[in-house]
């Protein structure tokens, strides 16, 4: 392993896999390395055996719950919106001829106790149960305001926050439509929400369905096998199952290569998730998350096979958001008849059984029921200074915005430009389902 590489890069989860291919198409020299013998990182998806396995320590599922390589489950369960950034850098990158994608049926928020399908449109917001009748109206007139903002044409402009909404209706725009994780929106200018919801709408207006959401048939699980596939295609080298893959500074600090196995790769920069380099990431958080099998859809969202509901955290008392994700057999993690259901949240207490409570109890019977919990971790190195480039750990929300927000981010670090992602997205639409 004498070679030098522009960059060297560690680790499976989808981050890495995505920078990965995009630094392989713009022609650096990449080797991709992982600790594991399988891809994915955090971010893999497990058969059933896998899955118990690891949380109840035998390899003996119960046969009622049918095949094991019938089960795809995602330790961090994420859609993605139809519109968003994911899928114009999947476009991008041409990586949608390895993937199917199926729309999600639907689109839900918890208020005052029950499941509400969520309004995004005008049309909806004169139907919605959220709200009374002059409520209604007054929504209905901020989301054509919405649908019409152009940002560059300041003639749509006018009338900016005069609806008069009241707090229940801007709790559900908020945290179900603009996807704002806590309360902090409400203190910051009002250009990012309603680019938010404009997001929300054009990806709903995109399928014609029930949600602005799709989702990869298998799970998302092929996402990083894919980058990684289109990383290999641009000359990429892959190594898996590779040990301790240690990186080496010199005395400047500057990284120089990895080493495993007593060879050393030499490179120019590294980039890694916070598991492989632990001494420049600090801990943020924790994310808690329950996994249930279950028989049958989640209750009252319309026999949905597939479907987010989103708990803002004023309706739990809670300083951050839960969030409910379910799919199904429809898009191939489960054999016929059944379900798999999430629910995660930024972890406020050490006991996730208590704490996931009011997300559990919108589920009704479940066949097994799995408490994961994990920490988050954030980089606090200088980039610029050490050439190390470390992702953030994959946060409680059951949607994709803020993980690409990251890759981005980390793309621009490294080799100082933007990906251009002006593409034409009906131009996607041969992969999409």
């Amino acid at each position: 392993m004498d070679e030098e590489y522009d960059v060297i890069v560690l680790g499976t989860g989808l981050k890495e896999c995505i920078l990965s291919g995009l630094l392989s198409v713009d022609g650096l020299k990449v080797l991709h390395m992982d600790r594991n013998d399988y891809y994915g990182g955090e971010s893999t998806s497990l058969n059933l055996i896998q899955l118990w396995t690891r949380f109840r320590g035998s390899d003996k599922p119960p046969a009622n719950l049918g095949s094991s390589r019938d089960y795809n489950v995602d330790m961090i369960p994420k859609f993605m919106m139809a519109n968003g950034t994911l899928v114009r850098v999947l476009i991008h990158t041409d990586v949608t001829k390895y993937l199917s994608f199926k729309a999600v049926d639907g689109s839900f928020v918890y208020n005052k106790g029950k499941v509400h399908k969520v309004p995004a449109t005008d049309m909806e917001a004169l139907k919605s149960p959220l709200m009374g009748i002059f409520e209604k109206r007054r929504a209905r007139k901020f989301f054509i305001y919405v649908q019409d903002y152009i940002e560059s044409d300041p003639k749509t402009h006018e009338s900016h926050g005069k609806y008069g909404l009241d707090d229940n209706t801007v709790d559900f725009i908020g945290h179900a439509l603009a996807l704002h994780r806590d309360d902090h929106y409400l203190d910051e200018p009002a250009l990012d929400t309603v680019k938010r919801m404009k997001l929300y709408a054009e990806s709903l207006a995109r399928f014609q369905g029930g949600s602005p959401y799709i989702y990869p048939l298998y799970g998302l699980g092929e996402l990083p096998q894919a980058f990684a596939r289109l990383s290999a295609v641009y000359g990429g080298t892959y190594m898996l199952n590779k040990p301790e893959c240690k990186v080496e500074f010199d005395e400047e600090g500057k990284v120089v290569g990895v080493t495993s196995e007593g060879e050393t790769a030499r490179c120019k920069k590294v980039v890694c998730d916070p598991s492989y380099l632990p001494n420049k990431a600090r801990k943020v958080g924790k994310v808690a998350r329950a996994i249930a099998i279950m028989s049958h859809p989640i209750p009252n969202t319309n026999d949905s096979h597939s479907v987010q509901v989103i708990l803002p955290q004023k309706q739990l008392g809670r300083k951050s958001d839960m969030y409910l994700f379910c799919c199904s057999y429809t898009h191939n993690v489960a054999p016929k008849g059944k379900y798999i259901a999430f629910v995660s949240s930024e972890a406020e207490t050490d006991h996730p059984e208590i704490e996931l409570k009011a997300g559990i109890d919108l589920l009704g019977p479940v066949d097994e029921l799995f408490f994961d919990t994990y920490d988050r971790y954030e980089p606090v190195n200088e980039p610029s200074l050490d050439n190390c480039f470390i992702s953030m750990s994959y946060d409680a929300t059951t949607h994709f915005e803020s993980t690409v927000t990251d890759v981005l981010n980390m793309y621009a670090m490294i080799t100082g430009k933007a990906v251009d992602l002006s593409v034409d997205l009906s131009a996607a639409s041969a992969a999409e389902e």
